[in-house]
């Protein structure tokens, strides 16, 4: 968990500047469509819908940008066909990497994963050779200043999580996946704000790394972050807060 989480809190902070270059909202877009095309357009009836939906509002997108994806998933709009495709494979230290990848060109995708994994000391692997090591788990990430304590962790226990962990810089809510949306509804109309909420891919066990192979695996889960097609990567490394900072930051 730990692994997860303070790589999420990196990505969060980075978000800003991703989104000037439209890479946010691309991604996003992406999901939106996949999720209508897979289980209809009505978000009250499609909670991967409702859930890309509260993420695209997070990030300030129009309702209009949101409109057309929706109607590019449904089949209203035309558009290129999208694959949802997951790729696995190990980087360095044996770091257990998935990659979720929405594309219209799966060649051309997999050489670019597979080069990026060479290049840092790592490599694709088949289907199924680290999924069994990760669990789909809502996670529901509060800053520090935002909920007391024992009042979030009272309000999310009755809603259904199965967890509060309390982090340096705020708390991650663990549900269940068929919990989650209710968590973070009662969440929500308890007037607290969440700094992100989604359905990741959490590691059972996890891997130490620092040095040299810390950083090669920082910049590997960069790289495949920044793809365009890449919509999400889990992984299972740890390392200590402090190093992980000062890689991230150089």
């Amino acid at each position: 968990m730990s692994g997860h989480s303070k790589w999420s809190s990196i990505k969060h902070k980075k978000a800003a500047r991703d989104a000037k270059r439209g890479k946010v909202f691309t991604k996003l877009i992406k999901e939106i469509t996949i999720a209508a095309r897979l289980g209809g357009g009505d978000p009250g009836a499609n909670p991967r819908l409702r859930t890309a939906i509260a993420a695209a509002k997070a990030q300030s997108m129009p309702n209009d940008n949101i409109d057309r994806a929706i109607k590019k998933g449904t089949g209203e709009l035309g558009g290129g066909t999208l694959e949802e495709i997951t790729y696995e494979g190990y980087g360095p230290a044996g770091v257990a990497i998935i990659a979720d990848v929405f594309t219209d060109n799966r060649n051309r995708v997999v050489a670019e994963l597979r080069h990026m994994f060479s290049r840092h000391g790592g490599n694709l692997g088949e289907s199924g050779c680290v999924a069994w090591m990760f669990k789909k788990r809502g996670v529901i990430a509060i800053d520090k200043g935002a909920a007391d304590e024992d009042r979030l962790l009272e309000l999310a226990l009755e809603a259904g999580a199965d967890d509060v962990v309390s982090e340096d810089d705020g708390f991650q809510v663990l549900t269940g996946t068929e919990s989650f949306s209710a968590v973070r509804d009662a969440i929500e109309k308890a007037g607290i704000p969440i700094a992100s909420a989604e359905i990741a891919k959490l590691p059972e066990n996890t891997v130490k790394v620092s040095g040299n192979a810390a950083e090669q695996v920082l910049k590997l889960m960069e790289e495949l972050e920044d793809h365009d097609d890449v919509q999400g990567v889990a992984a299972n490394f740890e390392m200590d807060t402090d190093e992980m900072a000062r890689l991230s930051a150089a």
